[in-house]
């Protein structure tokens, strides 16, 4: 079976485990803060907060943000649900803005579009709190764009870079466009640390904030211990991180092995109907996942050729979701199928292959040639 995804594990990587699991300090401590420091200065940031995942946080860069019950954050359609679900969970309420049917992305124009309507009414424009662009599949969004508009509202940006560690738009790392950028080590990521995740920012109220809400409130800064807000068991293990310190040393040689293959993809499907990634020129993209489009007439069967493929020995996927047409979004908002055009689109069209660091060019050539076979 060629997998769809196989994390880049060493023996470095299963020794220092080991390690940390013998030393018996195993929650957050010194390797956590080796990790942080390790991502800042890849980044080339001030601070960096290790979480338990990237999930925990998006959740806590909102509550930094003070976004509570009643309030608006504008947000991508195509994501994994925990973009939007954490919206939710602070109280606040999801505007899903409609993305590029090739980039995948939040499209700027449909945001600028959705924020004029917003912020034309006083009633509206004071519960906009914040908007997230969400890096889909390792490419990052047009920030260039969505920085202008977010600017001229005077609108936070949270960036959803949880499958984009390492990439870039005009030559300006993910993360750092926005107020503070969230990141994942789950498995599928270039790096993984099993769970985990990290915020990074360069306001040190924001970070003191964040530290304090990852640990129950316990303030980072006084000499004993005090607690100032509510918080969260959001910290990260002393194993997990261990584990990302020697990742993190492996990310370039690992990012490297993924364009290359996803440009080997493009070669090889080059005179075929499935279409393959749109890069744009400002775009550096890291390929967490390399998501293909299948033709019209093969989109209403992708089921069936995913089964097909499985059958045939290669492990494929969906892209990702369409959050307004899930149960819950659908149900409690009323979106239909129309509402968002380019994410209906891709939604059922979109097939993801095989990619991963040790996955080699003839096992990409029977991945294309099993796929020739289905389709047809």
């Amino acid at each position: 079976m060629i997998r769809l995804t196989i994390p880049s594990i060493e023996e470095d990587d299963l020794q220092v485990t080991r390690e940390t699991l013998a030393s018996g300090f195993l929650v957050q401590g010194p390797r956590v803060a080796e990790f942080e420091k390790s991502i800042a200065s890849y980044i080339g940031v001030r601070h960096v907060i290790a979480v338990s995942n990237c999930t925990a946080a998006l959740h806590l860069s909102l509550l930094a943000l003070d976004v509570r019950a009643g309030d608006l954050v504008l947000v991508t359609t195509y994501s994994w649900p925990a973009t939007a679900n954490v919206i939710e969970l602070c109280g606040a309420q999801p505007i899903f803005v409609d993305v590029e049917p090739d980039t995948f992305n939040m499209n700027p124009e449909l945001l600028a579009e959705t924020l004029d309507r917003l912020m034309a009414t006083a009633e509206t424009a004071r519960r906009v709190k914040a908007i997230i662009p969400v890096h889909t599949f390792g490419q990052m969004a047009d920030m260039t764009a969505i920085m202008e508009i977010a600017n001229q509202h005077g609108i936070p940006v949270i960036e959803d870079a949880a499958c984009a560690l390492g990439a870039k738009w005009e030559g300006r790392q993910a993360g750092t466009w926005g107020v503070v950028g969230c990141f994942s080590f789950h498995p599928r990521k270039a790096i993984t640390t099993g769970e985990g995740g990290a915020i990074i920012t360069t306001n040190d109220q924001l970070a003191r904030k964040l530290r304090a809400l990852r640990n129950h409130g316990q303030d980072p800064e006084a000499t004993s211990p005090d607690f100032i807000m509510p918080g969260f068991n959001y910290r990260m293990t002393e194993i997990q991180a261990a584990f990302g310190v020697t990742q993190m040393k492996k990310l370039d040689r690992i990012i490297s092995a993924r364009r290359q293959l996803a440009h080997q993809y493009d070669s090889l499907l080059e005179n075929d109907p499935v279409l393959v990634p749109v890069v744009p020129a400002a775009s550096w993209p890291v390929y967490q996942s390399y998501v293909t489009l299948l033709p019209e007439d093969v989109s209403p069967r992708r089921a069936e050729v995913i089964h097909q493929l499985k059958e045939r020995g290669i492990e494929t996927n969906i892209g990702t979701w369409h959050m307004p047409l899930t149960t819950y979004f659908r149900t409690r908002y009323g979106y239909r199928a129309g509402d968002f055009p380019s994410t209906d689109k891709v939604f059922v069209s979109s097939l993801t292959l095989p990619l991963y660091e040790k996955l080699n060019y003839e096992e990409q050539c029977t991945v294309i040639d099993r796929l020739r076979e289905v389709i047809k």
